[in-house]
This record gives structure tokens, sequence and C-alpha cells, in this order.
């Protein structure tokens, strides 16, 4: 037995009698991955259009929104979130914590994606929509972001590929992610060879075909 080798087979071997725990961690990621980005999604959108608001408070909203979750640290943030909620008496599973943190944090980069785009698209969309009987939050919604779409799909899919790589921050609160999971198992037995590059291996599959899934989108919007 070379217990030197941080690859040894016996070490492999212990790893596939407790892939249950890796499938577990997994399908926690991928639930905390699909919540935070649809989260984040949808505040990019919001906070997006407000950040071209004609209203200075609204845009001045957006900035407070944007610039606070960008120039702090995510852990910081999520460790905040976790220790924080109980006090005001407000209990959350720790899955739910990670989908509102990351989405949160993320949300705020989407925010910045969807202004770009809708200021790459032409002021006389907005105003010709206008002058056809459109609000301005029909308008942007059935006129310009359809446009902007071009622009903003490469920008969000690295936020969304950055976003699967941060949810390994749940780590930190025991969240029973992946990392979380491949933390505990190889701290237990000291088998960090396999259980990391499992790991990392499962990020990449994950990152990569949502990747592939963005590039298909791409091509179908012309980009």
């Amino acid at each position: 037995m070379d217990v030197n080798n941080p690859f040894a087979l016996y070490k492999w071997q212990a790893l596939f009698n407790a892939r249950d725990i890796f499938i577990e961690g997994l399908t926690t990621t991928l639930e905390v991955t699909i919540g935070a980005l649809i989260l984040s999604i949808m505040l990019g959108i919001i906070f997006g259009i407000a950040g071209v608001f004609p209203n200075k408070f609204v845009r001045a909203i957006n900035r407070v929104y944007v610039e606070f979750f960008q120039n702090t640290p995510l852990v910081i943030q999520v460790i905040f979130i976790y220790n924080a909620l109980p006090h005001l008496h407000i209990m959350m599973p720790v899955l739910l914590i990670g989908i509102i943190g990351v989405g949160l944090y993320t949300g705020a980069y989407m925010a910045e994606v969807v202004r770009g785009g809708i200021m790459a698209v032409s002021k006389g969309q907005l105003e010709a929509a206008v002058s056809q009987g459109f609000n301005y939050w029909q308008a942007m919604w059935y006129i310009v972001l359809p446009q902007a779409k071009k622009v903003m799909l490469p920008a969000m899919a690295n936020q969304a590929i950055n976003l699967v790589k941060n949810t390994s921050v749940l780590a930190m609160i025991a969240g029973g992610d992946l990392m979380y999971q491949a933390d505990s198992w190889s701290g237990n037995n000291m088998y960090y060879g396999p259980a990391y590059l499992v790991t990392g291996l499962c990020y990449w599959i994950i990152c990569f075909a949502i990747s592939k899934y963005i590039n298909r989108l791409e091509k179908k919007a012309g980009v």
C-alpha cells in the first residue's frame, strides 16, 4: 500500500464506496446553481433596466446595489447572511441561504451586463416604441431587451460559469455542496487527491455544459 501516492488505487476505491456522499453534494450544488442563476437573472434584468431609468433616484438604487455587492467578497456576504438572519428570528435552510447569497452577488454583475446591453441599443428604438403607445417597461421588455440579447449573451455566459464556481462558498457554512462534501470526506481520511480531482471534474462538466448551451443560444440569436 503506497501511502505517499495521493492517487493510490485504494484511495480511488474508498471514493467509489463513498460515491453517495459526492452525488449528494453534486445535487446540492446543482440546486444552488439553478436557483441562484434564476434569481441573478431576474435581479439583473430589474436592476439593469433601473440603471438606465430616466429617474435619478432609481438609477441611484442601481448603483448602490451594484457597487455594494461587486466590491465586497462573496464569502463575507454569505457568512453574514448565515449569521445575521437568526438574530432577526429568520430561520432558513442553508440551501436557501446559498441561493440568496450567490444570487444577490451574481445579480450585481448581471445588472451591469443588462445595462451595457441596453446602452448598446440605439435610443431611437426606445423612443419609437414609446411613440407607438408602449410604456417604458413594455418598451424595454418587448423592443429593447430582445435587441440587446446579442450583446448580453456572451457576458451572461461568463457570469453563469462564475456562479457555478462561486457555489463552492457554501463549504464555509457547511452547506452540504460538492466542495463541502469533498473537504469533509477527504479531511477524515486524508484522501485529498481523488476527492479534489473528481470535484474539479464535476465543476468542469457543469461549466462546460452551460458554455455549450449558451453557444447554442448565441447561434440562434445570430451572435
